[in-house]
């Protein structure tokens, strides 16, 4: 705005770029989402902000955190993707309800009476009325008079809670749990309390509990006297729930942690101590508590989890996790009493030891789950990789025939024991990867299963094993099989142990010569061994092979060296000279390799010392693993892309002493045939620096005289003239709404990658023979122009087949992006060229599935191969 008639001034104290503020690209940072909008408690979004976490709308379905009170819905756990995290598990009531705990309990007792004896008796009404009665009567009959506690089956917050002595006045109610009351607590200022211990259960495939090293102690606020007639009504001394307690006038609401009505269990357990009692064994039989009864629940919670995610590979991240509340009373001898359990424990933070405690607990849980901002995006991409695998066929393990013969049943057995090892060994990898993130935040949090105790393991173990054979006993006998799989048990270097006897037994079946284990016999002198020290200099391949051969040489004296010295200058010398022989024999061969140029790649032969490589590869073994496994490597390929000359033959001689030291057993024979490869490539040096001498007029006239054959040529349909199999093809194109979905189903499913490979190989061929006709070059392989032609190609199969389906619709990545990206020229002629092969490549396929199709529908069924040279 311009106020009054004052004079335009420039200002020079503002630089000139502050006038114009460019466009700065800022990398977007990924952020971590949480759906809060199902929580009443403010600490849950405390502790939401304080880790960073991203607050959403009420109805985004899509966060990376979903926090909700009560319980969730299956529907809703079975939509949740695999980079969310929600915080409840599906089946987690079978021990969270009083009646379903009570149920569960006792059908475990009657299998492990002695390893569970912490929950009270109980009785569920009015299925088991008749049973209390009869107790009832037996106490009576022996002058014995117990106090009962009946509750809701399905109550919380104290609600409904009463205490009766005389048991035969109990009338048969629906949903009522009736147990026996613990009337000899352990007291504290004469009050009786409870404890609420917090337990963060990370998942259930497999299962991982962690135990809070705090808690809360609440405790009653009238003191307490043995329950009688007269004080049955007094729930202020019997009851412990805060919520009921805190309605008292007694109530005292105190901000230091060792005193008032509400206490942490970290300052119990300073009282334990300051009382002369054992604190590692209060810890340890509250930890056998809880994971005692949550293997009552695995089989609940594993079997409606995988209800829930039937695609979900086990041992895969968890969607689900959960912060269990277990209240456990302590009788005077300090033995935890289990009673009750909270799926949804209060939050509230009525006072400052409230929110100090349940913030830790809610933090550390956080940090423990370990939520990333790369999980969406890697979710994402393997949605696709499965998507395309299922979409090609892929990973899948091909059927066996009934007519298959023996030696066939046997590969098919031991191919499939590798693909389950390799599973469970990635599985096996991303556990220790998990482990060693949850000790370093792990925070106040500690493991109790699995735990450190082999011992204590194998008990767990065995408990485990009997609760799935108790609830799950005929139905979900996949889970029950896969819990007596010996492989759940076993290390990474077992299962690596066995992968590598999978190989050996592969290379029996194949006929190969195996590969021999352990150190390598010492057969004969290395030609050229050279001190160890001198190779420090050299590269890291080199360095690594002198490391590992370092443990074999030994040590070495002064006079070995000295004559090590000597052969190398001897060898040296004899290296030297052939190397200017070779050399002047490389002119002739370069004047004369038109006639008499062999491509030198068939005539070589593996030199003896090499040993076979297995299809699959070498697994390796992780840092984590105490073994490893040494794998042989040729090192003369580097050798063959070199020119011949006397420094590489210098640098050939140290990498193949190096590659010596490794094996020790290399014959005279196999020098001999080691310097073959680099007569070849001399001679295909000689034969680059002949194509190189033609003038770039000569170059352009070749490629137009190759444009024009390869325009002239035509797919030919077997049996079929000319003119018949251009009507095929336009009869195709011009019906495409009719044949695209089938050709799209033959190209992309019903062909692997081979076959795919082997229809592009028919135009392949013969445009290769069509470039041998007109450059008049044995090798064609060097020529810039077949170059090009092989990177077309390649991009045609690219994500399988995918890139010549891309010509078909038009869409998607082009092969013509491949020369945008390069660096190097290519000329009109050049692109024509590769275009018109990008068609006969579509043609070509037109052909195949049209072919295909007629000999599924022909009387006799019988076609000759497609992929056969004469059709």
């Amino acid at each position: 705005d311009n106020h009054g008639t004052a004079p335009l001034t420039l200002s020079s104290e503002l630089p000139y770029q502050s006038t114009i503020k460019r466009k700065v690209r800022k990398k977007k940072n990924g952020v971590i989402t949480a759906n809060v909008a199902g929580t009443k408690y403010e600490i849950v979004r405390v502790v939401i902000r304080e880790m960073g976490f991203v607050k959403t709308r009420d109805e985004d379905e899509t966060a990376n955190l979903i926090w909700s009170d009560s319980a969730v819905q299956q529907e809703k756990i079975a939509e949740l993707q695999n980079y969310q995290r929600i915080n409840h598990f599906p089946g987690m009531g079978e021990i969270c309800r009083k009646d379903f705990l009570a149920r569960n309990m006792t059908k475990m007792i009657k299998s492990q009476p002695q390893e569970y004896s912490f929950i009270p008796r109980t009785w569920i009404f009015p299925a088991e009325y008749t049973q209390f009665q009869n107790y009832v009567k037996e106490l009576k009959k022996k002058r014995r008079q117990k106090t009962f506690i009946v509750k809701p089956a399905n109550g919380a917050m104290g609600h409904g809670i009463s205490l009766i002595r005389n048991g035969e006045k109990l009338q048969a109610q629906d949903h009522l749990i009736v147990q026996e009351y613990l009337d000899k607590p352990f007291l504290m200022e004469g009050y009786k309390f409870d404890l609420r211990v917090y337990i963060l259960v990370t998942s259930c495939d497999p299962l991982k509990v962690f135990l809070y090293h705090d808690g809360l102690v609440r405790m009653g606020t009238e003191k307490y006297h043995p329950p009688s007639d007269s004080n049955l009504s007094q729930l202020y001394m019997h009851l412990t729930n805060y919520s009921v307690n805190k309605h008292n006038e007694h109530f005292e609401r105190d901000e230091t942690e060792d005193k008032g009505s509400k206490r942490s269990i970290k300052w119990f357990t300073e009282f334990l101590e300051t009382n002369n009692l054992d604190v590692s064994k209060f810890w340890s039989d509250i930890s056998e508590l809880v994971v005692k009864t949550l293997i009552v629940a695995e089989p609940h919670v594993l079997h409606a989890y995988r209800m829930c995610r039937p695609g979900q590979a086990p041992g895969s991240d968890s969607v689900c996790f959960e912060v269990l509340g277990f209240d456990i009373l302590l009788d005077r001898k300090l033995k935890p009493w289990l009673l009750e359990i909270n799926r949804a424990p209060s939050f509230g933070t009525d006072q400052k030891i409230d929110y100090d405690v349940k913030k830790g607990v809610l933090l550390n849980a956080l940090k423990l789950l370990n939520i990333r901002t790369s999980d969406k995006r890697r979710n994402l991409a393997q949605q696709k990789a499965e998507a395309q695998k299922r979409l090609y066929g892929q990973g899948s393990m091909k059927k066996l025939l009934p007519s298959s013969s023996e030696w066939e049943k046997q590969r098919h057995t031991l191919e499939r024991r590798k693909e389950e090892l390799k599973e469970r060994l990635a599985q096996v990898r991303k556990q220790i990867s998990k482990e060693e993130h949850e000790n370093r935040h792990m925070g106040n949090y500690r493991r109790i299963y699995p735990p450190d105790d082999k011992t204590l393991l194998e008990k767990y173990e065995s408990l485990l094993a009997t609760a799935f054979q108790t609830f799950l006993a005929g139905r979900a006998a996949s889970l029950q099989r896969e819990m007596n799989n010996p492989l759940k048990r076993m290390k990474e270097e077992d299962i690596l142990d066995l992968l590598e006897q999978c190989e050996i037994d592969d290379e029996k079946l194949m006929g190969k010569c195996t590969r021999q284990r352990g150190p390598k016999p010492l057969c004969s002198m290395p030609e050229s061994a050279q001190p160890l020290r001198k190779l420090k200099n050299y590269n890291s391949d080199s360095s690594c092979d002198s490391s590992s051969s370092m443990s074999e040489s030994g040590e070495e004296t002064e006079k070995e060296d000295h004559n090590e010295k000597k052969e190398k200058k001897v060898s040296y010398d004899l290296e030297e000279n052939k190397c200017k022989s070779l050399e002047r024999s490389g002119k002739l061969n370069g004047q004369f390799s038109k006639m008499n140029w062999k491509p030198s790649t068939k005539n070589i032969k593996s030199p003896s010392y090499s040993s076979p490589t297995s299809s699959t590869g070498p697994i390796r073994r992780s840092v984590s693993c105490p073994r490893s496994i040494s794998v042989l490597t040729m090192q003369s390929q580097a050798a063959e892309q070199r020119p011949f000359s006397s420094k590489a033959s210098l640098q050939i001689q140290r990498a193949s002493s190096v590659n010596r030291c490794h094996s020790l057993n290399r014959s005279p024979s196999s020098a001999r045939v080691s310097q073959t490869p680099s007569l070849g490539t001399m001679n295909s040096s000689g034969n680059e620096s002949l194509l190189q001498q033609k003038t770039k007029e000569q170059e352009a006239a070749l490629t137009k005289e190759t444009l024009l054959i390869i325009n002239d040529m035509r797919m030919k349909f077997p049996g079929k003239t000319d003119e018949e199999s251009e009507l095929i093809i336009e009869d195709i194109m011009d019906n495409w709404k009719y044949h695209k979905t089938k050709v799209a189903s033959y190209w992309l499913v019903k062909l692997d990658s081979v076959k795919q490979r082997k229809v592009l190989d028919i135009v392949k061929t013969s445009v290769r023979e069509v470039l041998q006709h007109v450059w008049k070059a044995p090798d064609i392989e060097n020529l810039h122009l077949y170059r090009l032609f092989n990177r077309v190609f390649n991009r045609l199969l690219w994500s399988h087949g995918q890139g010549l389906w891309n010509c078909f619709c038009n869409s998607g990545s082009s092969w013509e992006a491949i020369f945008s990206k390069s660096t190097e020229m290519v000329t009109p002629e050049q692109q024509q060229c590769c275009r018109r092969i990008v068609q006969l490549c579509k043609h070509c396929l037109l052909v195949v599935y049209k072919y295909s199709s007629d000999a599924k529908g022909s009387p006799t069924g019988i076609s000759p191969r497609w992929d056969d040279t004469r059709y």
